[in-house]
């Protein structure tokens, strides 16, 4: 008698042969719509089944002599074996320790991206947090899934404690970063090698404050839009962002090398005795209250510039423990969260018509990325925008910008499309019929 899930198999493989030769050419867009949704819908609950069924092959891979299911996998289906490794994890972890994000992988509310990014928030919660905490942890979670892309996810992921159990957040938080910092110390290192051709290959490993501050000094020298140009007038734009490229196009790391040898050449050599050049200006969003008590985490400003680690985990990078923010402030001007006062005005109103740098600042801390929807271009390389246009007496402060990348940016002033802000700030875009 056929298994029932190969019987249901079969049936899957007859639907999709009977629209082999369908076009979706002749779909309206409604339908196309529909048809994207479900199938993503259909695609997690096909995952999850598969997962299911590898945590309980281990006699598959005994009987061809694998290491394990997925070692066997990667080869039956010529998987890459690092995906395969991976879909094991997580299915291991569906099926011991994570019901709650089966269930919802199975019922299509979950993608499996989401689920790895769930599944690795909660194994990141340190060893001392309640089982209790952490199956709070795991249904919040899920019902965020229903609203939030992996990559928000993870954000909330880090963070969930403080949600579910502000009572230990901030001390396992606290302790949590501490570990990582004290590794990323004990890791630190970079080497030169010469290659005999002219060329020497640098390499190291980095704490991510370090990397976050190269990273902003690389871009001072890397970013296209540094050549005097409008780069924030948003008047009378072409639609054709070619037409606003001051640079020519490189390659991204090709860029970066070049900024590279630009900023050693820009260092101050009666200054490296002293504290190894100067010290750059650091934006740290902290309650000061954590600050005080050496308790909690700051926000790191600008992390985002730095690529993810090995996990693609989204945040890495993002928050430094109480501590090395007192140490930063030891060696680096710390520019406050909390922007204005005496020293920088924001609010300019209609006293001059680009934004200014504090300005650019205060957007920077609170949109941190292009707000069109879906859109994760960091803040720092996106556009400050006047909802209401300069020209028809739109102010230049706060409540009239958002950042958006060079790309909406030109969307924004294309009459072919429409552009609406939702309730949580971020622009939708949708062509005009």
């Amino acid at each position: 008698m056929t298994h029932p899930i190969l019987a249901s198999a079969c049936l899957v493989d007859q639907a999709l042969k009977a629209v082999a030769d369908t076009s979706p050419t002749f779909m309206s867009a409604t339908d196309k719509a529909e048809a994207l949704r479900e199938l993503v819908r259909l695609e997690s609950r096909l995952t999850e089944l598969r997962l299911r069924i590898m945590a309980d092959a281990d006699d598959v891979a005994a009987g061809t002599g694998a290491r394990d299911v997925a070692d066997w996998l990667a080869r039956e289906a010529r998987l890459r074996p690092e995906d395969a490794r991976a879909d094991l994890r997580l299915a291991l972890a569906l099926d011991r320790a994570r019901p709650e994000v089966g269930a919802a992988l199975w019922a299509g509310e979950m993608t499996p991206p989401q689920a790895h990014v769930v599944v690795r928030a909660l194994d990141d919660l340190p060893a001392s947090v309640p089982a209790e905490v952490v199956g709070v942890a795991e249904r919040a979670l899920v019902d965020h899934a229903a609203r939030f892309a992996p990559k928000q996810l993870a954000r909330i992921g880090r963070h969930v404690l403080t949600v579910v159990a502000p009572q230990i957040a901030d001390e396992a938080e606290a302790r949590r970063l501490q570990a990582e910092e004290s590794e990323a110390r004990r890791r630190t290192r970079v080497s030169l090698r010469r290659l005999g051709d002219g060329t020497t290959r640098l390499s190291g490993i980095l704490p991510d404050a370090v990397a976050t501050r190269l990273a902003h000094c690389l871009e001072a020298f890397a970013n296209p839009r540094r050549e005097d140009s409008p780069a924030d007038s948003d008047e009378g734009r072409s639609t054709d962002p070619s037409m606003h490229d001051p640079v020519a196009r490189l390659p991204y790391p090709r860029r970066l090398g070049e900024a590279f040898g630009q900023l050693v050449e820009a260092l101050d050599p009666r200054r490296l005795p002293l504290h190894g050049g100067d010290a750059t200006t650091v934006v740290v969003t902290i309650p000061l209250a954590s600050l005080q008590s050496g308790l909690g985490a700051g926000d790191l400003l600008g992390a985002g510039t730095v690529p993810s680690d090995a996990h693609h985990d989204p945040c890495a990078g993002a928050h430094l423990s109480a501590g090395e923010v007192r140490r930063l402030a030891c060696n680096a001007g710390i520019v406050p969260a909390v922007l204005g006062g005496a020293s920088e005005v924001l609010d300019l109103g209609r006293a001059r018509r680009l934004f200014s740098a504090a300005q650019r600042r205060a957007l920077l801390l609170r949109d941190r990325t292009c707000r069109a929807e879906g859109c994760d271009v960091p803040g720092t390389w996106a556009e400050a925008h006047h909802w209401l246009p300069w020209s028809s007496d739109g102010p230049t402060d706060l409540a009239n910008g958002v950042l958006l990348c060079s790309h909406h940016h030109h969307r924004a002033h294309d009459p072919g499309y429409a552009c609406d802000r939702m309730p949580d700030g971020d622009v939708r875009f949708a062509r005009r019929t």
